[in-house]
């Protein structure tokens, strides 16, 4: 995992120049995890979607920075949210069941779109709201004094969301929703926010898109199987041979290369480009096994994530067939 993507999950903090309020990570990335901001608070007034460094990474009215995790999978696993600043805890909710939202459930939100969570008042009326938290996992309740760093739940999938995360919402003694990208509402798209600007204690370094994983299987996985980690398979002989890769961020005009290279040489190479922004997507491309099965030895999948021409992430992907 790249230093970017572990989001300096767990270094000490430091003071800011903001000085308003000192925010830590809201979650504990594990080691050899992925853990990733997934969208920024919306900077665009009208109705369209800008996250702090006019790029497109939130979406339209988003009030929050969203932490997310790789795959389900890595949700059922168990990862921290944790208190940002210190801190009284001015209400939770539990209960909501873990599940990806769909129109279809929208009455029966009710308002809850936050799903599970916690609300924390601070010093000079600030105050955060954890999001989406896993069913269950809730640690404090309403009046409790935490610290920075204390165990509030886990990382969940209830509310309005289709993917792990926990959402972080800040706001002023007003109420006013605050980027704590841009707390003083000055954004620039010629010069961003200075880090010690920010209301971040050690801010995350901002990645505009990666890949999330990659795999082998013997067909073409379903997007659900991707998404909650479990679309990888072992490859048999005469079976199909399928590589697929899996990524977040993306852009109009994105390329996802596929490539399985084998004893013979290569086996498949497949360019997708996409032709619509999408936060999370997946592509696969393979080919049915050859007439008496495939070569024993050594097969490479190779997936690259590349935008206007420059490779902004990669998976190797190292396979052997006896």
């Amino acid at each position: 995992m790249t230093r970017a993507l572990a989001l300096a999950c767990l270094l000490a903090p430091a003071a800011t120049a903001a000085g308003a309020l000192d925010l830590g990570p809201p979650l504990v990335c594990p080691e050899g995890r992925t853990c990733f901001i997934q969208q920024y608070v919306d900077r665009d007034p009208g109705p369209g979607a800008q996250d702090y460094t006019c790029q497109g990474l939130s979406y339209d009215g988003h009030k929050g920075t969203d932490f997310a995790l790789a795959t389900h999978a890595q949700m059922a696993e168990g990862v921290d949210v944790i208190a940002a600043a210190p801190g009284v805890v001015r209400g939770t909710r539990d209960g909501m069941a873990d599940i990806v939202f769909e129109a279809r459930m929208e009455t029966t939100l009710d308002g809850r779109d936050c799903g599970n969570g916690v609300a924390i008042r601070h010093e000079n009326g600030w105050e955060t709201q954890y999001c989406h938290l896993r069913r269950g996992s809730i640690t404090v309740r309403t009046g409790d004094k935490v610290a920075r760093g204390d165990v509030l739940g886990q990382v969940g999938l209830s509310g309005r969301t289709q993917f792990p995360h926990v959402h972080i919402s800040v706001r002023d003694a007003e109420g006013q929703v605050v980027d704590p990208f841009d707390p003083d509402g000055e954004l620039s798209c010629g010069a961003p926010p200075a880090s010690d600007a920010m209301l971040w204690t050690d801010p995350p370094a901002y990645v505009p898109g990666a890949l999330l994983d990659a795999g082998f299987a013997t067909g073409v996985p379903d997007y659900a199987a991707v998404k909650a980690g479990a679309a990888r398979e072992a490859l048999l002989p005469d079976a199909p041979m399928v590589l697929f890769g899996y990524a977040f961020g993306g852009r109009t005009g994105d390329e996802l290369a596929l490539r399985i290279e084998g004893p013979d040489g290569i086996v498949v190479e497949d360019v997708s480009r996409l032709d619509k922004p999408q936060a999370q997507f997946f592509r696969a491309a393979g080919r049915r096994s050859p007439p008496g099965g495939w070569a024993p030895g050594d097969y490479r999948g190779v997936v690259e994530f590349r935008r206007a021409g420059e490779v902004i992430g990669t998976r190797d992907v190292p396979v052997t067939l006896r």
